[in-house]
């Protein structure tokens, strides 16, 4: 079990404007292990058909990948995420639906220079014979753009948003903000609002201008998944670190050894994107084919 200490603010009492603005987000905590093909996994291995071809990338062009390297033609896309109906229902499963796959592939793309994301919704009851083994990543991919395999254990959470939040109502809980730091040293944005690292719905961790993008038909899409470089900064120590994980982080720091258990913990996927930055995946449930759409930001 992984769980997100509470803290000592009560933000409906203390910043009655954000209540209308609270989302349920779930954390997915991934940890290093060894997740098979029929479980919820980030990085592990997909429940794939075995007579599906596995998608590779189209290759070079203008605006695509290699652009430092050659690479292959056709690079294979990589297993990201897996994520079952019953360890994550609120994902918006299509009807009868109950897997979400993502892949990448695992070289940068215009326009935001990191992989480029593809989602696939599955029946369980549909696939039948499913493939042994996943395909062994492009020799020329960046290994910090492959995650490492990793179970998970979901956590529900409730966000306020910080960057989607209205101006309006930040200038209603300014004073509120500044009069509970002075008095807690707790901070709305860093320790109350969005929560960090891999999750499922809630609001994008955005560092930058919120870009949620909209679809064809005018819907604004909704977020999906967060696939974040980090579960934690030194900024979300106070709230975000997992009650069970703070014994092993005594004395973290970044000058600390790179074996101390804190790296594994900060980063279980091995993932960098950016500068520590995260992918936010949105899908358009309004429409029968569920386009799909992806931002990146970065500190």
């Amino acid at each position: 079990m992984h769980t997100t200490p509470l803290g000592p603010i009560d933000v409906p009492r203390e910043f009655p404007a954000v209540v209308p603005y609270a989302r349920t987000t779930v954390r997915l905590h991934p940890r290093a292990g060894a997740p098979t093909s029929d479980q919820s996994s980030i990085g592990g291995p997909l429940l794939w058909p075995a007579d599906e071809p596995w998608p590779t990338c189209d290759g070079p062009s203008a605006d695509d990948h290699y652009r430092d390297g050659p690479g292959e033609p056709e690079a294979p896309l990589v297993p990201v995420a897996q994520l079952l109906v019953e360890d994550v229902p609120e994902l918006p499963f299509p009807d009868g639906m109950d897997v979400l796959q993502v892949l990448w592939c695992p070289f940068d793309h215009e326009p935001f220079d990191v992989p480029r994301p593809q989602l696939r919704w599955r029946r369980r009851a549909d696939i039948g014979a499913s493939r042994s083994q996943m395909p062994v990543p492009d020799v020329e991919s960046d290994p910090r753009r492959v995650p490492k395999p990793c179970v998970i254990d979901p956590e529900r959470v409730i966000e306020y948003p910080a960057h989607d939040l209205p101006r309006s109502v930040w200038l209603q809980i300014g004073e509120a903000v500044q009069r509970v730091k002075r008095a807690t040293g707790w901070d709305y944005e860093a320790d109350l609002a969005v929560a960090p690292g891999i999750k499922v719905g809630g609001y994008p961790g955005w560092t930058q201008a919120p870009q949620w993008p909209q679809c064809t038909c005018g819907i604004t899409m909704e977020h999906v998944l967060t696939v974040a470089s980090w579960e934690f900064d030194r900024r979300d120590a106070q709230r975000w670190i997992p009650a069970e994980d703070r014994p092993a982080m005594a004395d973290w720091g970044w000058e600390t050894p790179d074996d101390h258990p804190w790296r594994d913990l900060q980063s279980p996927t091995g993932l960098m994107l950016g500068d520590a930055g995260g992918i936010y995946l949105f899908v358009c449930t309004t429409c029968p084919t569920r386009p799909i759409d992806y931002r990146f930001d970065c500190g």
